[in-house]
């Protein structure tokens, strides 16, 4: 028995049910019932009894609960306490996908924080299904998730069933991004045909709730293209467009300076009517804190900058 086994208790007391204290306390119904059931083991008696009705205590249940909510209750107020104590350490922790203009918020962010602020930030680059678990476990406060519009109502679905708010930060078109001296930059428009026989650099770790792998494929890939190399990490795909003649990826518009950093032209493709989103999620028991507030302010800019 542990305070986690003590709070999960009394949370569902507290609702009468497991799938709701489940959602509640942002885990699942199966980690949650397997974990009553071993508190009721370590302590050797029923603390629940499951009815037609819900669920409901039982007379040793009773007595149980009154004692842990007592625990809990002291629990919270030590940590309380402390939170306050430790309240001048600035925290800041978002999970996004690899982009320019977020990079761009976060230096910029760092840049402004007053030189005598104490403060940790974690910035961690990842995909759409990894940002909204770590919202879940409480591992970062803010995320990003990218979709394609076309799956939209998948991850609407999602965040509402996970009690997270959700609001759009940036809408964009995908750009071809290829080698600065590759022919196709001289040409008026790039047409599909013209990729037959590139590479295409691809993180290959969508994530789309409820979606078959090969239907999130089918609207990811490229036609016409039959070589592809897939790799997560931002810098390394950045490298292969740069030194493998005849690749390219698409790409969320980027700032001039990276471009010409690697080389690189990212043009505009009339024909790949594709559109993403970007949607900034949070727990909808959090409360954003002044540093949140900054750097979604800076996100804003460097969106523009990057954008423009």
């Amino acid at each position: 028995m542990n305070i986690l086994h003590l709070k999960y208790a009394v949370e569902v007391a507290k609702t009468q049910s497991i799938s709701k204290a489940a959602d509640n306390l942002y885990m699942g119904q199966p980690n949650l019932s397997r974990a009553i059931k071993e508190l009721e083991e370590s302590l050797g008696i029923t603390i629940f009894k499951r009815t037609s009705k819900g669920i409901i205590t039982t007379p040793d249940g009773d007595e149980f609960l009154r004692k842990a909510r007592r625990i809990v209750a002291q629990v919270d107020e030590v940590e309380d306490l402390y939170r306050t104590r430790r309240s001048h350490k600035r925290m800041f922790s978002i999970c996004a996908p690899q982009t320019d203009y977020i990079t761009l918020a976060m230096a910029e962010l760092a840049k402004h924080l007053p030189p005598e602020d104490t403060c940790e930030i974690l910035y961690k680059e990842t995909n759409a299904g990894d940002a909204i678990s770590s919202i879940l476990r409480g591992d970062c406060n803010l995320g990003v998730v990218r979709y394609q519009t076309v799956f939209e109502r998948y991850f609407n679905n999602l965040i509402k069933e996970k009690k997270l708010i959700g609001e759009t930060a940036a809408e964009f078109s995908p750009l071809l991004l290829i080698r600065a001296d590759d022919p196709l930059t001289k040409k008026d428009s790039v047409s599909p045909e013209d990729l037959a026989g590139f590479t295409e650099i691809s993180r290959g770790d969508t994530y789309v709730p409820s979606v078959p792998l090969v239907d999130i494929k089918k609207a990811e890939f490229t036609e016409n293209v039959e070589k592809r190399i897939f790799t997560i990490d931002r810098a390394a795909q950045l490298e292969l467009v740069a030194s493998v003649p005849r690749s390219f990826m698409w790409v969320c518009p980027m700032l001039q300076r990276q471009l010409d950093r690697y080389s690189l032209a990212a043009l505009i493709c009339p024909w790949n009517t594709r559109t993403f989103k970007d949607v900034l999620i949070y727990r909808k028991d959090y409360k954003l804190s002044d540093i949140d507030k900054m750097f979604i302010t800076e996100m804003c800019e460097a969106k523009r900058r990057c954008f423009q």
